[in-house]
């Protein structure tokens, strides 16, 4: 069976994580409009020559273009995959159209899930984090330290990194920014009785074991 999904929750919930299981477990293709919108540039296509002309200018891609470049993702993608909508919809507008771009296709928008994270909790959980800077692999000041002082595990290396936007301000900034986004179109998808709400701030697997409750219901 063909899924449609958007994946909701703020910058540090975990969404890439969980879209990285559904593409293994399930075949899905995520579908992050800042990576299509990259992608389509590099590639020349018709919609990613329009953009381009629109980023020169110093202008924002609109929504048609947006919407464009979804249509053609898809329509690369063929009719049997399932795919995770990333970033899209933020506005009533988009989600109008997105509905459109898939009824075009035959498709329609079968869940919303929403990835609920408590902000306090969040701001722990981002600012602790940092990485090798050798092989990338991650730690965090309270909840995965390097079982050797200043060795990574993975490696052995010992440079390590902390990117440097993964601080209070930022993060509360990102989640401010993510209520005033998402707030338009939650009562969209509400009034369709397809929105799931889920524990972001549970382990991995059992907010996985979540997701994929919503997507294969029992019977």
């Amino acid at each position: 069976m063909t899924l449609n999904i958007i994946l909701l929750g703020p910058p540090g919930a975990g969404k890439g994580t969980q879209a990285a299981r559904l593409e293994d477990e399930h075949g899905m293709v995520q579908l992050s409009t800042g990576d299509m919108l990259r992608a389509a540039v590099k590639a020349g296509t018709p919609i990613g020559v329009q953009a381009k002309a629109v980023m020169d200018a110093g202008e924002l891609v609109s929504d048609d273009i947006v919407s464009g470049l979804i249509g053609e993702r898809l329509d690369q993608l063929g009719a049997e995959t399932s795919v995770i909508f990333d970033g899209y919809p933020r506005t009533a507008a988009q989600a109008d159209a997105l509905d459109t771009i898939l009824s075009d296709r035959g498709r329609q928008l079968d869940h919303v899930i929403e990835l609920l994270v408590e902000e306090d909790a969040l701001v722990d959980r981002i600012t602790g984090r940092f990485s090798c800077g050798t092989c990338g692999a991650g730690y965090h000041d309270r909840y995965k330290l390097p079982k050797v002082a200043d060795t990574c595990d993975q490696c052995g290396g010992h440079d390590f990194k902390r990117r440097p936007d993964d601080n209070e301000e930022t993060v509360r900034t990102r989640m401010a920014e993510y209520r005033a986004k998402t707030a338009p179109i939650l009562p969209i998808y509400d009034a369709r009785g397809i929105v799931t709400r889920v524990d972001g701030m549970a382990p991995i697997d059992q907010v996985n074991d979540a997701i994929e409750a919503v997507l294969t219901p029992a019977g």
